[in-house]
């Protein structure tokens, strides 16, 4: 089975995100952290982290972009384990039993994102239409030459980038703060 890790590729995530995630991480899309917000009243960091923001599951930080690992039953359990816990800590489940089902949501749809080789780089974009969020997830392949550990702007989009949104982010402008 594949999971989620995040990966860290240069320092801006701990630029444009409030809290950062740390590199390895296991990860979820984490689109469930904004239900009690108005994503079109979020901005700054916040902004960013909807928009563009993987949840790393041990910091509660964010990550622009994941990677596509090989994964244990045990790691799947742990994982589920660890984000049960953290839907009762932090965002109000009920209790562990229901928080532990949502867990198995979450983590399987995780699971469902990689349907790429491990090894993959995979970003979000997050948009808020109608009153309902909507996720596009693209693979990214590093350039030709770029080598193993490419840095960020050596990536090069290949899966979805004909549905990608018709807007323009600011890299500059999130790493001050402000929103794009």
């Amino acid at each position: 089975m594949k999971l989620l890790r995040t990966i860290q590729l240069d320092a801006s995530d701990s630029f444009v995100f409030e809290k950062a995630a740390e590199p390895g991480e296991w990860a979820v899309s984490g689109a469930f952290a904004f239900a009690r917000d108005e994503p079109a009243n979020l901005r700054g960091k916040a902004r960013s982290a909807f928009r563009a923001g993987f949840l790393g599951l041990a910091s509660l930080g964010r990550s622009t972009l994941v990677q596509v690992v090989q994964a244990s039953e045990a790691d799947r359990g742990a994982v589920v384990d660890m984000l049960a816990a953290q839907l009762v800590a932090h965002f109000g489940a009920p209790d562990v039993y229901v928080a532990r089902l949502a867990a198995e949501d979450e983590i399987d749809f995780a699971a469902s994102l990689c349907v790429y080789p491990a090894g993959a780089v995979v970003a979000v974009t997050r948009s808020y239409e109608k009153g309902v969020i909507r996720e596009t997830f693209r693979a990214l392949r590093p350039r030709e030459g770029a080598g193993q550990h490419a840095r960020a702007f050596e990536f090069l989009e290949v899966v979805g980038e004909e549905n990608a949104p018709d807007e323009c982010l600011d890299l500059a402008g999130l790493g001050k703060g402000a929103g794009a």
